[in-house]
């Protein structure tokens, strides 16, 4: 029996679609309309591996899938497991459906073994495995138990993530490589990947969900976001992601879609650099003003910050207090001795740079000296990973990775976490988080988020500046597409030209 999964996300509105409900029924017997024709915005980082950021590609085209799915509410809900039993604080049971991966072996026990022994073995580990070792071990063909190092209550939704998806045996190669193409189990399987810059995916009849209504989908990557909109009012794309909110009001408004997101754009501080000193941190936090972006840049298409939350997560916060003082003017030219502030910005997302032009002018005021070094976000991650930057201005889908807060937490700002742009290192925030983690009870771990959060504001290591609104571009001939705020999906079952 599947228990009621732990959520702490259920503030969000349900996931709405264009012409079509949440749950995706079987697609019509022989599909209808055309092919979809998509430009999404990141060009793949690492050939579509799911340990990469492109995992998210792989659930936005509905490629690959997990043993579970996050609900419209932020709960688990099945995908490839069916159903699931938690026989104590670190094991989990979990039974599986019947069906096949795009090669045409089938889907067992094993292939979730092969799976999550890759994840947690690969090179670069997943974001979501930050602060847990999973072990899986076939029971049978058709059940698994899975294994924690440590109590972790929502392991269902930890199995939701994008990069855990499930593929067949030959998609993982000696090296540690995953390759998605023609291995996955979803309802369209990857045909082509042409470098940076297109994909092709052809509906899969075998999929164990139904037949998908449109026979395939063509990606075209298009990083400048004024081209992506520019393509959809040419009409040489039906789906444009990430409209830019200087262009969203000169679409046709019948094909601009408004998405309440769980996106957060924050100045990230390298605390093992230029900024390992508090008192310029908090010089930092002080004078850059969040809100001066709301109308200037976003064009009403953002709120003020609200913490690294906002209102994606339900509940009071708690007061930030012992921060540092903040260096003056004066203080700050002395302590940097004239050393330039290397402050990073990528394009894909067309309001970074022009953040990062204001944020520019706000920290100059406070003395320091800045250079911006802005670049397409693949040409410049390694660099970001290896520390190469002071500073950097950084959108983040908070609940992207699992649906729950403690997994961006532990990646993103513990001493062990895997995308920790800040380089934070600080024990009272890897003890609040940890805590966190380990808590069972809903409203307990809500309070244990809050009080993480908070940790990590004190250090400065980070400034909220404001949480997004997103806009989709959706020719009116699409139907049922997902506008979803957590930005892991987008086509299913019943996406289609009509």
């Amino acid at each position: 029996m599947r228990p009621t999964p732990t959520g702490v996300v259920a503030a969000l509105a349900l996931i709405p679609l264009l012409a079509g409900c949440f749950v995706s029924g079987a697609g019509e017997p022989d599909g209808s309309g055309g092919r979809l024709r998509v430009a999404l915005a990141v060009p793949p980082v690492q050939a579509l591996s799911p340990y990469s950021n492109d995992a998210t590609v792989l659930s936005k085209l509905s490629v690959a899938e997990g043993l579970t799915a996050l609900g419209a509410d932020g709960t688990a809900v099945p995908a490839l497991a069916q159903s699931w039993t938690r026989k104590d604080t670190t094991t989990w049971v979990f039974e599986l459906r019947k069906a096949k991966f795009h090669d045409g072996t089938e889907f067992t026990a094993e292939s979730v073994v092969t799976a999550l022994g890759h994840a947690a073995a690969a090179k670069t580990k997943p974001r979501v495995l930050s602060d847990v070792t999973l072990t899986a071990k076939a029971d049978d063909a058709d059940t698994v138990t899975i294994t924690t190092n440590t109590p972790d209550p929502v392991l269902p939704l930890r199995l939701a993530s994008p990069a855990l998806g499930i593929f067949a045996a030959k998609a993982y190669a000696p090296d540690g490589t995953v390759s998605p193409i023609g291995t996955g189990t979803g309802p369209f399987r990857i045909t082509n990947l042409t470098g940076k810059a297109k994909a092709t995916a052809d509906r899969f009849d075998d999929y164990w969900g139904g037949r998908a209504k449109a026979p395939g989908i063509d990606v075209t990557w298009i990083a400048d976001g004024t081209a992506r909109a520019n393509a959809l009012r040419a009409g040489e794309v039906d789906i444009a992601e990430w409209i830019p909110t200087a262009q969203a009001k000169l679409l046709d408004p019948a094909t601009r879609h408004e998405v309440p997101s769980v996106r957060t754009d924050s100045l990230v501080l390298n605390t093992a650099g230029l900024f390992a000193d508090e008192s310029l941190r908090a010089a930092a936090r002080a004078a850059v003003d969040g809100s001066a972006l709301v109308g200037s840049v976003f064009g009403g298409y953002a709120d003020p910050a609200r913490g690294l939350f906002g209102p994606a997560i339900p509940g009071t916060r708690v007061e930030v207090t012992g921060r540092a003082n903040a260096a003056t003017a004066a203080e700050v030219q002395s302590k940097t001795q004239g050393r330039t502030l290397r402050l990073a910005a990528y394009t894909n997302r067309a309001e970074l740079p022009e953040v990062a032009g204001v944020v520019q002018q706000q920290l100059e005021k406070a003395g320091f000296t800045v250079r911006q070094d802005v670049r397409e976000y693949t040409q410049m991650e390694s660099d970001l990973l290896a520390g190469g930057f002071d500073a950097l201005v950084f959108s983040r889908v908070t609940l992207l990775d699992t649906g729950d807060a403690v997994a961006y937490l532990a990646s993103d700002f513990a001493g062990t976490g895997v995308y920790n742009l800040a380089r934070l290192n600080n024990p009272a925030v890897d003890q609040a988080i940890a805590s966190a983690a380990g808590e069972d009870d809903t409203a307990l771990r809500q309070q244990k988020i809050m009080r993480a959060e908070a940790e990590v504001l004190r250090t400065d290591a980070v400034v909220p500046l404001v949480h997004e609104k997103v806009v989709q571009g959706i020719a009116t001939a699409v139907e049922g597409v997902r506008l979803d705020p957590r930005e892991r999906s987008l086509i299913d079952l019943n996406t289609r030209l009509k």
